[in-house]
C-alpha cells in the first residue's frame, strides 16, 4: 500500500487509540509488524500545545518512518495550523480523526460527530491538504446512525480533497464499540474510490483479517482493541497473509521479555510514577485472556515504583516458565 511516497508494508497498522498509542506502544507494535503506527489523537487548539499531555503525544523521536499523527478538531484553519505544527515537529503524514465517538469529542463536534456536516467535511479536509505538503489521511465511520450510512458520500469527498488514503470503521456512530462491525459499506466505499482503504473493526486474528480483505478488497487492514496485551498480532497477521500459515503463539519467555521491555520503555517516557500507573493497564492486558489473570493483576498491582513493578513482573513470568518446564518433564512428549 502506497501512502504518498511511503510504502507501507505489511498490510496491517495500528489504530489510533486515545491513552493507548503512546510512543512507546506504536514503537513496540512496529517492531512486532505493524506497517504503519498513527500517534493518539492530538487536539488542534493551540493553547493545550504545552500541557504535559500533548507534549508526550506529539514526541516522536526515534520512531522509524513514516511517522503518522493523527490530528482532531473542528474548525479547518485551526486544523490546518495544528497539521503545519505537527510537520513542524516530525510528522510524516497528517492522519484527520473524524472516527471517534467518544461523548466529550463528539460533544464538541468533533471526530465521528463531522459526520453529520459534509460541507464542513468538506472545507476540513480541503484547509488541511492544502495547509501541508507531506500525505494526509482520514479515519470516519460507516455513518452517523443505521440510517445515515453516509460513509460512501464522506469517502468521495475525501477523494475529490486530496486526501491520500481512508481507514473505515465498519460501525456507525451510534454503535460506539457495540454490536459487529459490518463491513459492506467498506467494500463499497473500496469500490468506488482510487486511494487506498483500509478496513478497521473487529479484526482480531489473522483468519479475520483475511476474510475481511477478501471481503472489501481494501488495500489494508486496521487492528485497534485486539492488540492491547497483544502487540504480536501484527506479526501473526503479517505471516499468515503472506504465506496462509499460522505463527505458533509466543512462548511464556518472549511474552515476559516483551512485557519487561515495554514496562522499561513506558518508566522511561513518562518517569517513574506516572509510567508506572499507566503501565498497569498494560499489564491488566496482557493478562486479560489467561487463566491467571486475577493472580496476576493480584501481583503486579501491588508495585508502586519501577523496580518493583519490573521484578514482580519477572518473577511472576519466571513462576510459570518453571512450572511448565517441570510439566514437560513430568509429562514428556510421547514417542
Amino acid at each position: 500500500m502506497q501512502i504518498g511516497p511511503y510504502t507501507i508494508a505489511p498490510h496491517v497498522v495500528l489504530a489510533p487509540m486515545a491513552g493507548v498509542t503512546d510512543k512507546p506502544f506504536r514503537q513496540l507494535c512496529k517492531r512486532l509488524g505493524a506497517g504503519l503506527a498513527a500517534s493518539e489523537m492530538t487536539i488542534s487548539d493551540p493553547r493545550f500545545w504545552n500541557t504535559r499531555k500533548s507534549i508526550h503525544r506529539m514526541d516522536h523521536s526515534g520512531e522509524p518512518a513514516p511517522i503518522s499523527v493523527q490530528i482532531a478538531g473542528t474548525e479547518p484553519q485551526q486544523l490546518a495550523e495544528a497539521a503545519r505544527y505537527n510537520v513542524d515537529h516530525g510528522a510524516q503524514i497528517i492522519d484527520i480523526n473524524m472516527g471517534c465517538p467518544a461523548k466529550k469529542v463528539c460533544n464538541a463536534w468533533a471526530g465521528s460527530a463531522l459526520m453529520r456536516d459534509e460541507a464542513l467535511v468538506a472545507r476540513i479536509l480541503e484547509a488541511v491538504v492544502n495547509a501541508v505538503q507531506v500525505p494526509v489521511t482520514l479515519k470516519i465511520r460507516t455513518g452517523w446512525d443505521c440510517d445515515h450510512r453516509n460513509g460512501p458520500r464522506i469517502a468521495h469527498i475525501a477523494e475529490d480533497s486530496g486526501i491520500a488514503a481512508l481507514a473505515v470503521h465498519g460501525r456507525t456512530r451510534d454503535q460506539h464499540y457495540t454490536g459487529s462491525a459490518e463491513y459492506q459499506t467498506i467494500a463499497a466505499i473500496k469500490a468506488a474510490l482510487r486511494i487506498p482503504v483500509i478496513a478497521n473493526g473487529d479484526i482480531d486474528s489473522p483468519q479475520k483479517a483475511a476474510q475481511v480483505l477478501a471481503l472489501t478488497g481494501v488495500d489494508a487492514v486496521m487492528v485497534g482493541r485486539a492488540a492491547q496485551g497483544r502487540p504480536w498480532i501484527f506479526r501473526e497477521i503479517a505471516h499468515y497473509l503472506a504465506t496462509g500459515q499460522e505463527l505458533p503463539p509466543p512462548t511464556l519467555t518472549e511474552v515476559r521479555d516483551i512485557l519487561l521491555g515495554h514496562l522499561h520503555d513506558l518508566h522511561a517516557f513518562y518517569g517513574e510514577q506516572q509510567g508506572v500507573r499507566i503501565a498497569r493497564k498494560h499489564l491488566g492486558w496482557y493478562a486479560r485472556d489467561r487463566p491467571e489473570n486475577a493472580a496476576f493483576r493480584a501481583v503486579v498491582n501491588r508495585a508502586d515504583d519501577a523496580a518493583s513493578q519490573l521484578q514482580l513482573t519477572g518473577a511472576y513470568f519466571d513462576g510459570l516458565i518453571a512450572a511448565a518446564a517441570a510439566d514437560r518433564v513430568q509429562y514428556p512428549a510421547a514417542g
